[in-house]
């Protein structure tokens, strides 16, 4: 397998394996633009998410200043609000469905490294060979239709948060949340359902 196929695998894999290197060098220069461009450049704006994007629907609004890995691994559905200073690291796919408010200072992550010291570090690791000195990891994130995440969420790899769902501010989200309900703290739980639906 190459490096690409592992990470999107789910697999351990080098993070600063050429491949990667370069997704990240075009994501800097279209969010290096992206980012100094006044409110009202919405066609400007446009342009530029489509080319970092690997999908966007429409009516999509992403707010300054916005910060992620790739670009080439998020999905956008339609109607969607991603307010300002929000971070995806999508080193695997971030998809986002349609209806979704996504408040300021919320976090996505897909990458991850092992929790055990020895599974984490390079036991030969070596400068010289380029590769970086721990193992890294990357899994999916799903955000489902017609979802609020509120300011500063933060969503760990491998979530999947369910349809019409709001993520209370603050919370960080470790494991998946089902449909139809309202989840907040840290770790994230569900408190109470929502849209007709019983506890």
């Amino acid at each position: 397998m190459t490096e690409l196929e592992k990470c999107m695998a789910g697999e351990l894999y080098d993070c600063h394996n050429p491949v990667f290197l370069e997704f990240k060098k075009t994501a800097r220069e279209l969010l290096a633009h992206y980012n100094t461009l006044a409110y009202d450049r919405q066609a400007e704006k446009r342009t530029i998410l489509e080319q970092l994007f690997a999908s966007i629907g429409t009516n999509v609004s992403v707010g300054l200043p916005f910060i992620c890995d790739y670009g080439r691994n998020i999905r956008i559905g339609s109607n969607v609000s991603i307010n300002m200073n929000c971070t995806f690291i999508d080193c695997n796919t971030i998809t986002i469905g349609d209806n979704v408010l996504i408040a300021s200072n919320v976090q996505i992550y897909t990458a991850a490294h092992p929790v055990e010291y020895a599974e984490r570090m390079k036991a030969d690791w070596n400068p010289a060979d380029g590769q970086y000195f721990c193992n890294t990891f990357a899994k999916p994130v799903t955000v489902g239709s017609g979802c609020w995440l509120g300011g500063g969420v933060i969503v760990l790899p491998g979530v999947s948060i369910g349809e019409r769902t709001v993520i209370g501010a603050g919370s960080v989200v470790t494991k998946n949340i089902p449909c139809d309900c309202v989840a907040v703290g840290n770790p994230c739980r569900v408190i109470r359902k929502i849209n007709g639906n019983a506890l």
